[in-house]
């Protein structure tokens, strides 16, 4: 009864085996065709995705070349601007205001000279010489002193006036002449008026013979005794000298 039973026990082995193959191969064969399948997706998703991106550029080629002709066509359409040419009566005008520029120019020149002459910058008397190569008595001081102006008598309160054209330089207040007016009359020359009051100019005025550039004051504590006057200084290329040389008689 076994022996009968082995050839049976051997069929079924072998058709198991066979089925097991099958199985095995057609396991095979799915596993490779769904490989392939998944590459076949992959390659057409990437043919896909780089059809998009070319549509795409075509799309924005025109819309980009539409933009510039639009730019071009503005920068063309903009007129050109010229500069205005100058009317002839521009041209009179600009001649003018250039001929009255060096007309005032020209009469505002300061240019004193050793031959000039100064006007008296004030009614009165000399009651303190100019001495700068020996000593004179000051009575306030009551001592003897290099004097490098001449002291002017006048009452407070009288006119001072320019004795030539020139420009204010400046204005300064000292203990010894008070209010003092510098004016540079050209050429190096400068004149210094002390002992004034009320100065009705400023720095950088320009001013002429007769015009007024204060009034008489009281006198500082340096000129007490003498009185009221007007100190009245002469300098040339910043060396004291004698104005008397150059006032009128």
């Amino acid at each position: 009864m076994n022996k009968r039973q082995r050839p049976s026990q051997k069929k079924r082995s072998a058709a198991v085996a066979a089925v097991v193959c099958f199985v095995a191969a057609i396991a095979l064969v799915g596993t490779y065709t769904f490989n392939d399948y998944k590459r076949t997706q992959q390659k057409e998703k990437l043919a896909l995705a780089e059809e998009d991106d070319t549509k795409d550029e075509k799309k924005k080629e025109p819309a980009e070349e539409a933009n510039n002709l639009v730019i071009n066509n503005k920068v063309d359409d903009e007129p050109e601007e010229k500069p205005e040419e100058p009317t002839p009566e521009d041209t009179t005008e600009q001649t003018d205001s250039t001929d009255v520029q060096q007309t005032e120019g020209s009469s505002r020149a300061i240019t004193f000279n050793e031959n000039s002459q100064l006007l008296w910058p004030v009614n009165g008397t000399i009651i303190m010489s100019y001495s700068m190569d020996k000593t004179v008595y000051f009575q306030t001081l009551d001592q003897y002193k290099y004097n490098p102006a001449v002291v002017i008598s006048g009452a407070e309160g009288d006119q001072v006036i320019c004795g030539t054209t020139g420009i204010v330089k400046s204005i300064d207040v000292t203990a010894e002449t008070g209010t003092t007016v510098n004016v540079d009359i050209g050429n190096g020359y400068e004149l210094f008026y002390g002992q004034l009051k009320e100065v009705p100019v400023k720095v950088g005025d320009y001013v002429e013979a007769k015009s007024v550039i204060g009034y008489v004051s009281q006198p500082t504590k340096y000129y007490s005794v003498e009185g009221s006057n007007v100190y009245f200084e002469m300098r040339k290329d910043g060396q004291p000298i004698n104005p008397v040389e150059y006032l009128e008689e």
